[in-house]
């Protein structure tokens, strides 16, 4: 049964982790791929929706982290079942949004 804790800590750090660019942009007030564009995740949603949607991603991880079981950051099971949902995200996302963007192979300076 403690397998669901663990496992709630790392969906709970993929939330938070999806959370931050979709605030960075909407405080910025640019826009950004959101699954509420067509096409979902590739076409860019404005600034508004993107703090919209960085709220919700905060608010789901906040409930998977402090109301389920005790997540402990110093315990090391507890810090790298979020760790771990961070960088599958982070690098995921990373993956997704360098395609469409520019990312994956950035131009070389001279």
């Amino acid at each position: 049964m403690i397998w669901l804790y663990d496992l709630a800590y790392f969906v709970g750090g993929m939330f938070l982790a999806n959370a931050v660019p979709h605030f960075v942009h909407g405080v910025a007030g640019k826009p950004f791929q959101s699954p509420f564009a067509r096409p979902r995740g590739i076409a860019q949603s404005s600034s508004v929706v993107n703090m919209a949607w960085a709220l919700v991603n905060l608010v789901i991880a906040w409930l998977l982290l402090a109301r389920v079981g005790s997540f402990d950051l110093r315990d090391l099971g507890d810090a790298l079942s979020l760790g771990i949902g961070v960088a599958f995200i982070g690098l995921f996302l990373a993956y997704h949004f360098g395609r469409h963007n520019g990312g994956n192979s950035p131009a070389t300076t001279p």
